[in-house]
């Protein structure tokens, strides 16, 4: 990626790329535990059309916590609003996918007005389970007593679709390469902040942004199921299911999500 950029918010340093020219941007969160190169396969598509903005959350990539901030989701949300103030994005259609997303439901609650339209992508409006909070802290333990080579293996192995260990090997390691490389307390601060998170769906219920939920059919993290019972809470709201993709949509059929994403801004 070209043109990087960096900006202070909100006591991180938080490192971007933006690029392209639009009326309205088109900003891009990536889910745990990745980083804005999650995007590349968007980024490169979308840039000759739209302004792009992808990023990274702070701790995750080279963006920074300066302020030792105790992570929480909503700290994350706040983040994403001062972020777009500070490029003076007065309204912007932003996508977030799995943690990204509970970050741009909960930027929601908080600011619906800085969204001209959202794409959640292989997420969920629901508050953990007390059995998915307690697999998070054991998650953590085994982190803190084995490093995270092993978690990095483990949860790439659900992330993705079966065939794309054969079909995407480069995009795979570079994405295992992406967690190996990131700190082991970031990653711990980020499973503690997304298992006490707070629900979404009662934000979604109102909602009166377009929207477009996208789903891998293989998804095993969060299920098709759980993108249904966003569809069916959010009014007037667009559906898409992606054969042949697993939790990372994004990458395992890169040419389906971009046409739903397209289809969907050309739509507002």
């Amino acid at each position: 990626m070209r043109n990087n950029f960096t900006v202070k918010v909100n006591g991180a340093t938080v490192h971007y790329n933006d690029e392209g020219i639009s009326t309205v941007p088109l900003v891009f969160i990536h889910g745990f535990p990745f980083d804005k190169t999650l995007w590349l396969p968007q980024y490169h598509f979308f840039k000759t059309h739209y302004r792009v903005i992808v990023y990274d959350i702070r701790g995750f990539g080279f963006s920074t916590n300066d302020s030792d901030t105790d992570f929480s989701i909503e700290v994350l949300a706040k983040d994403l609003l001062l972020f777009l103030h500070a490029l003076k994005i007065e309204k912007a259609i932003v996508c977030g996918l799995s943690m990204g997303g509970y970050v741009l439901m909960n930027a929601l609650r908080l600011d619906p007005d800085k969204f001209s339209g959202i794409i959640v992508c292989d997420t969920q409006c629901n508050a953990d389970s007390e059995e998915a909070k307690q697999k998070r802290y054991r998650t953590i333990e085994h982190i803190r007593a084995k490093g995270i080579t092993g978690f990095a293996e483990e949860f790439v192995k659900d992330a993705f679709y079966i065939d794309s260990f054969n079909t995407k090997k480069e995009e795979i390691e570079a994405v295992t390469r992406v967690i190996l490389n990131t700190k082991q307390q970031t990653i711990i601060s980020a499973l503690k902040a997304m298992a006490e998170r707070k629900e979404s769906c009662s934000t979604l219920e109102s909602l009166k942004i377009p929207t477009l939920i996208i789903c891998g059919k293989q998804d095993k993290l969060t299920p098709p199921e759980k993108a249904q019972a966003m569809h069916t809470l959010v009014k007037n709201s667009v559906i898409a299911i992606i054969n042949n993709a697993g939790h990372l949509s994004n990458i395992d059929q890169p040419e389906e999500f971009n046409a739903h994403v397209k289809k969907f801004i050309e739509s507002l």
